[in-house]
Formats: C-alpha cells, structure tokens, sequence
C-alpha cells in the first residue's frame, strides 16, 4: 500500500508541472478533431513530458519477431504497460529477457498512433537488483559533481609531517591488518588510532559517519584513512551513501579513500581528498618515503581524473539531450511505428496461416476418411474384371464367326469352280474369239479372218482358211 500511495504523491507531482498545454486545451473544446490528429497530439505530449524515465518491473508477453525489435509487456502488482525496444537499441542488451524476469529499463513515454495504445519506448534495459543499484550510484554521482563536491579545488593537501594515522575501518577486517603491517615496514615511528566501524550491511554508513566527526572533534591524528577490502557493489554500498559523501566532503581532516580493490570505485573515493585503489597503497601514501612526490603525483591524477570525469558527464548529458531531442523529431520514430504495425500484421499473418493451415489439414483428413469410404480402386478392379470377360467372349465370338466365314467361303469356292468356265477349258474345251466376240457359229466368219482360241493354259491365234458348212 505505501507503494500505491508514493505513486499517487509522484503522479500527482509531475501533474503540478505539466506544462500550460495542458490547460489550454479548453480553448479548443469546440475544435473537430480525426482520431489519428488526437492520437498524434497525444504522442506529442506524452514524448514532450515524458523524455526519459527509469522503471522496473516483470516481463511478460514477451515477442521477438523476425525485424529484430523486441516487444513486451512491463507489469507490478497493480499495474502494467506496453513497450517496444527498436532493435538498434537491444543490440546492445547483455541479455535477452525472457517472461518473469524482473527488469530495470530506462525508456521514453509514447503513443501507438494506429490503436491509440499508450507504450514504453525502452532505449536501455538490466536486470534489476545490480542495475538499480547502478543507477543509484550514477544518479548520485551527477548530483554531487553537479555541486562540486568532486573538484580538485576543495581537496585538501597532506600535511608534509605525518606522525599519528587514524584508520576508519572494520577493527576484525584484512584492511586494518594490511594498513598496520605496511605502516610498521616503511614508518614503525607513525602512531595509529584505530576508529572501529561497521563497513558493510545496514547501519554501516552511520557508523562511519559517527567516526569521522569523532576525529575531527578529537583532532588527534594527521589524517584519516577509510576503506575496506573489496567486494561487490551490494557488499561496498554503504560507501555510496550521500550523507558519507558529505561527511568526508565537510572534513577538516585530509581524508584518503582505501574502499575495495583497484578495480573498486565508490562515491567516497570521487569525494576524499585522495583516492588509494587499495588499503595497504593507503598506508604507503601517508608514510613518509616519497611522501611528498607520491601525493603530488597522486594530487595529479585525481585532477585529471576528476576533469576527465567532469568532462565525460557533461558529455553524456548533453549527448543524452541530443538523442532525446533527436528521438522526438527524427523520422524514425514515425519508421518505428510503422515497423510495429508490420510486425503485428506479420504476427497476426502468421497466426492465421497457422490457423487456415490447421483447418486445411482437418478438412484434408476428413476427404480421406470418405475417399476410402468410396474408394474407385474397387469399381475399376471390378471393371478391369468385367471388361477381360468380354473380351475373352469378344475374342472367342470373333473366332467362331471367321471359322464360319472360312467355311461358306470354301463351301461358294467350290460351288464356283463347279460352275466357271475355266474348269471347262481344263477338260478340254476351248473358247474361239473373232474381234472379241465369241464365235459361236461359222456364219459368224470368213475366210482370211483371225480368230484367237482360249485354251485352259493360253491363246491360240490362228487364220480362216476354209470353212466347213457340213
């Protein structure tokens, strides 16, 4: 409920500062607006007032089509929204998020012109936990550099005579055990007075804070070491508290930072006088030998660190400007509504054909099933069988006719021959022709004509010479 509750009082915050936009629409209530100039006037003042934001949340309806963009849903217990990362960003992701996964995204506020849905346009995104704490830090580091708790100006030199070292660390710890055992190699002569501190977990920056105002009261030591060994970002976090940086800030102590390992860096180590990348390179920066280099040098490089840091952020903030201000003009953000208007039709596309696919198949299974009811194979079998049959039968009918036929024909052959005149040559008889005509009597010559005689195996041409008329 106390969540619901610091919702409400930010909402109601950021409503005190909407711009006079908002309340000058009553002069356009008799203004006819399209749905797409309303949805666009919208998105318009949602990018205006809602340039860049952190949010966390869960992850779920999460899609990945194939344009690259990624699209989910960002959901509490009490609320969830639309969001869309543009895949020029999610490049850049360490991750692929997955649902459930609880998340830190920073993003812009837009508007899904084509359904009028209110989105998330996400430009960054972790997993929460480590990423909270980041942004934390990185939220913190702004707003102090802002200030100029980190300039080089307000860091305070080492005395050029160091006899006495106050250690403010855990009094169990390696870190006070490496500082002691450098200390007795390099200076044995230097005192130290240990300032126990909790330097982890709840109520650990308190304890420090109490510490060093308990130094600076007594005013007994030269300067101050603080620091820890090393660690994760959870376990060094109470280095990152803003009333510590401001303690260290407001000592009148020279105060060296010995938090972690080198590769360890906290808000205490951009705001102490001068930063050791470990505990034991601490004691050797407030022994005597080479004291004086040392710190010169070390003065050195944390200026140029510190300018190089100044310069890095107001860098990234004007960069960060820039890209806000391109986003909201650029020709892109139309490009990107459209890609997500075709990555929902290609999702949509795809569902469908998935769907006509399935009905498709169902309806294919269903034509088997009654082709096999109603199979033709058995009828053309059948057929095949009735049509041998026939013409089997065809067959033996044609037989049996041309055996009569052959029979008749033999039965007229001889009938023929019984009755042709060449059967009558071949006994011996002979046809006699005259300018073809058969001559049938004498008075159907003279003499001097030629006659030609058919005998049973050739003519015989021969000449009237006399005729008998006996």
């Amino acid at each position: 409920m106390s969540k619901y509750i610091s919702d409400k009082n930010m909402i109601k915050s950021r409503q005190s500062r909407l711009p006079s936009y908002f309340m000058s629409q009553k002069l356009q209530q008799n203004k006819v607006y399209t749905v797409s100039l309303l949805n666009k006037e919208i998105r318009f003042l949602l990018e205006q007032n809602f340039v860049s934001l952190m949010l966390s949340g869960e992850i779920s309806n999460f899609v990945a089509p194939s344009s690259g963009h990624w699209y989910f849903t960002l959901k509490d217990d009490y609320a969830q929204i639309k969001a869309a990362m543009w895949r020029g960003n999610n490049r850049s992701a360490r991750f692929k998020p997955k649902n459930g996964d609880q998340v830190l995204v920073r993003a812009r506020v837009s508007l899904y012109e084509p359904r009028g849905d209110y989105q998330l346009i996400v430009e960054h995104i972790e997993p929460a936990g480590v990423g909270l704490l980041k942004q934390e830090f990185e939220a913190l580091q702004m707003k102090l550099a802002s200030e100029g708790l980190f300039n080089t100006g307000y860091k305070k030199p080492l005395p050029p005579s160091i006899l006495k070292v106050g250690i403010i660390t855990s009094a169990t710890g390696a870190a006070v055990k490496d500082i002691i055992k450098v200390l007795k190699q390099r200076a044995p002569h230097i005192e130290v007075v240990i300032y126990p501190a909790q330097v982890q977990g709840d109520g650990a920056a308190e304890q420090l804070i109490t510490q060093i105002n308990l130094a600076n009261q007594r005013n007994d030591v030269d300067v101050l070491i603080v620091g820890r060994g090393g660690g994760s970002l959870e376990d060094l976090w109470c280095f990152n508290n803003e009333n510590l940086a401001r303690t260290i800030f407001s000592s009148q102590l020279p105060i060296v930072s010995a938090v972690g390992h080198e590769i360890d860096t906290t808000i205490a180590d951009y705001v102490a006088d001068i930063r050791a990348a470990t505990p034991s390179q601490a004691a050797e920066i407030v022994s005597p030998d080479n004291q004086h280099l040392t710190s010169q040098l070390l003065n050195w490089q944390q200026r140029l660190q510190q300018a190089m840091q100044n310069q890095l952020a107001h860098a990234k903030h004007k960069l960060s400007h820039s890209r806000q201000h391109l986003a909201l003009y650029h020709p892109e953000a139309r490009l990107q509504q459209q890609t997500q208007l075709r990555d929902e039709l290609e999702i949509r596309l795809h569902a469908a054909l998935q769907k006509h696919r399935h009905s498709a198949i169902q309806q294919l299974n269903h034509l088997q099933q009654r082709l096999q009811r109603v199979n033709p194979m058995l009828r053309v079998q059948h057929a095949k069988t009735t049509n041998k049959q026939l013409l089997q039968r065809l067959t033996q009918a044609n037989s049996a006719q041309l055996e009569d036929a052959q029979k008749q024909l033999a039965v007229l052959c001889a009938k023929l021959d019984a009755t042709s005149p060449l059967a009558v040559l071949a006994r011996g008889y002979s046809v006699t022709n005259h300018n073809h005509k058969v001559v049938s009597s004498v008075s159907n010559i003279k003499v001097g004509d030629t006659l030609t005689t058919q005998v049973a195996d050739g003519h015989i041409v021969s000449e009237v010479r006399s005729i008998d008329h006996s």
